[in-house]
């Protein structure tokens, strides 16, 4: 693959281009491109009609068959659109993105990488540099040209639904991690890299009881200590675009927050990209739509991102206008980041999807980069427990393979894996390996009983039983002992409120068949080995008491090979607890007394 060929031009060049492109613009050019559309609502006559700045795909949002050329034709489509001169038109490449968090797993046959908890318990940022290198290379290989990751989030609470997409809860090591992601995705910011999102800004991960879209209810002084040092560190990267976040702030909505949004990261942190608004956020700051529209980009939102009706929005910013609610200069200095970012990244003088050096390149899914991820998943284990001799495995061993996540790809990878809440089975993951099919590579004595009926004490040596969370993202992974909230909210905040995933971290309470089957493997007298996939810390006494040896294996993705690899002794236990472990429920604020501390892992040595 021949190296980038665009030249990176100087900031006055930058500056230059940009006066030259917003000074050709029509107000209804500038309004397009503040709005970004969804794809299932949004044609490339569309794109031409209303001048859209970007369009993104949500998670399980794809076009054709998808497959890598489905989605370079559908973006060359856009870009033709977006760059017709027709009618005095200013020619400005629209910008596609996607939510591509631990691989570009919206596509089929993609890599998929551990989430960003058990990337956490690597330690080694070269490993997410090298990992957000290959996501890059993957997303250009469909021809799109911005990735909403990575997630800076510092969870403070178990409960959130979204604590896997959170590096640790140690602001130190999300913020080395941050600068390395940023690095690795963005890579010149010419043809070898795609834009990168640092969100959600800010405090997403501080929100009270851990609800998703929640209050973050903490002082400036704790904002600042804990849940900033990520995003300087993603500035230092330069990073081109920010998202903000659902969450409030001591009440306030992010999203119409200019202390926030203009003050503090424009202003005193001097970020001079765009910041982009999350999925219909703007439209939980207010009970009108336009009010809503008004209060966020005053407030500092250059882009909105918009689920479907992105018309409304597109109306409701045009009306704003006229009326004078929005400053002229407002929409132009919005405009201005957008168009900065463009240039920046080379897009305005990139050429179509199609005709770009990595567009439909055999590296999509190849077996160099399954390898990294087979590394990285390797490298995620965490030992909690071991007795005796158990592990390492043998290969010449008679070994019986349970749990309901032991032949399930899906299961692995978690949310955000082919559709919005993952999937199941492993007809969706294309390219991937589960558990059991990697340990039936390499024992051929071992069976498969998903509920371990089929064990016999004469016939089988020792059990693996994989066990666990089953897929969920955002708030309908929270845990939450009330159930739902009852409107109205606290404070009268609006949030999407979804159905948690439910009310205890107890995994016994949640998931009972879990410990069903390991106890009727103890009962025979099968020395259990129990590999737990989760995303984030799980009140596991029972199991763990039940069992000779625990490994915490996160969400570890799409090459199931990376767990024996390390079951079986060719590679040591490397990875470390990136939360502390809980021995009880947490309290409000999070806190809960440690069974095992941030740092803890085992090894055979």
């Amino acid at each position: 693959m021949s190296a980038p060929t665009l030249p990176q031009p100087s900031a006055a060049q930058v500056e230059a281009r940009v006066d030259t492109l917003l000074g050709r613009m029509r107000l209804a050019e500038k309004l397009g491109q503040m709005i970004m559309g969804e794809r299932a609502s949004t044609t490339p006559e569309d794109v031409r009609a209303y001048h859209l700045g970007a369009v993104l795909s949500g998670s399980g949002s794809v076009p054709g068959e998808n497959r890598p050329a489905d989605w370079v034709a559908l973006n060359d489509a856009l870009w033709v659109a977006s760059t017709d001169e027709a009618d005095g038109r200013t020619p400005v490449p629209l910008m596609y993105a996607v939510d591509a968090v631990h691989g570009h797993a919206n596509v089929r046959g993609a890599t998929i990488f551990p989430h960003q908890i058990g990337l956490g318990a690597t330690r080694d940022p070269q490993l997410v540099a090298r990992i957000a290198r290959i996501v890059a290379r993957e997303i250009l290989a469909t021809g799109l040209d911005w990735n909403f990751a990575p997630t800076l989030a510092v969870a403070r609470h178990v409960y959130w639904g979204r604590t896997y997409e959170s590096f640790s809860d140690d602001p130190s090591l999300v913020a080395t991690f941050a600068e390395h992601f940023v690095h690795g995705i963005q890579g010149t910011l010419r043809d070898d890299g795609v834009l990168a999102c640092a969100k959600h800004w800010i405090g997403d991960g501080a929100t009270f009881q851990g609800i998703d879209q929640g209050d973050a209810q903490v002082t400036e002084a704790e904002l600042q200590r804990t849940h900033l040092p990520p995003y300087l560190a993603a500035l230092r990267a330069n990073v081109q675009t920010v998202m903000v976040s659902f969450n409030s702030w001591n009440g306030t909505k992010c999203h119409a927050h200019p202390y926030l949004l203009t003050e503090v990261l424009k202003g005193r942190l001097g970020f001079s990209g765009l910041v982009v608004s999350d999925w219909d956020g703007v439209d939980q700051v207010a009970e009108g739509l336009d009010a809503a529209i008004v209060l966020s980009v005053n407030a500092g939102v250059d882009m909105i991102m918009c689920a479907a009706d992105w018309r409304r929005r597109l109306d409701g910013l045009q009306r704003a206008v006229e009326r004078g609610e929005i400053p002229l200069a407002r929409i132009d200095d919005a405009v201005r980041r957008i168009l900065r970012v463009k240039v920046r990244s080379g897009l305005v003088d990139r050429a179509r999807p199609s005709a770009r050096p990595w567009a439909l390149s055999e590296t999509f899914g190849s077996a160099a980069h399954r390898a990294v991820a087979r590394e990285a998943a390797r490298r995620s284990l965490v030992l909690l427990k071991h007795e005796g001799a158990t592990l390492p495995l043998q290969r010449t061993q008679r070994i019986v393979v349970a749990g309901k996540h032991a032949d399930d790809v899906s299961h692995q990878c978690g949310g955000f894996s082919a559709a919005w809440q993952g999937t199941h089975g492993n007809e969706a993951i294309e390219g991937g390996t589960s558990i059991w099919q990697a340990i039936r590579a390499i024992a051929p004595a071992a069976t498969l009983s998903v509920d371990g009926s089929a064990a016999d004490p004469a016939a089988h040596d020792v059990a693996v039983v994989v066990i666990g969370e089953l897929p969920y993202a955002e708030g309908m992974g929270d845990i939450r002992p009330g159930g739902r909230i009852t409107p109205p909210l606290p404070g009268g905040l609006r949030t999407a409120n979804l159905e948690p995933y439910g009310s205890t971290l107890e995994l016994a309470t949640r998931h009972p068949e879990d410990l069903a089957v390991i106890s009727a493997l103890r009962a025979k007298g099968i020395p259990v080995v129990t590999v737990l996939l989760s995303g984030r810390p799980l009140l596991v006494d029972r199991e763990l008491a039940a069992s000779q040896a625990f490994v915490a294996a996160w969400l570890p993705g799409s090459e199931g090979a990376g767990i024996t690899d390390v079951l079986f002794g060719d590679h040591d236990f490397e990875g470390t607890l990136p939360f502390p472990w809980p021995a009880a429920a947490p309290s409000p604020d999070g806190v809960a007394p440690a069974r095992f501390p941030r740092g803890f892992g085992r090894t055979y040595r």
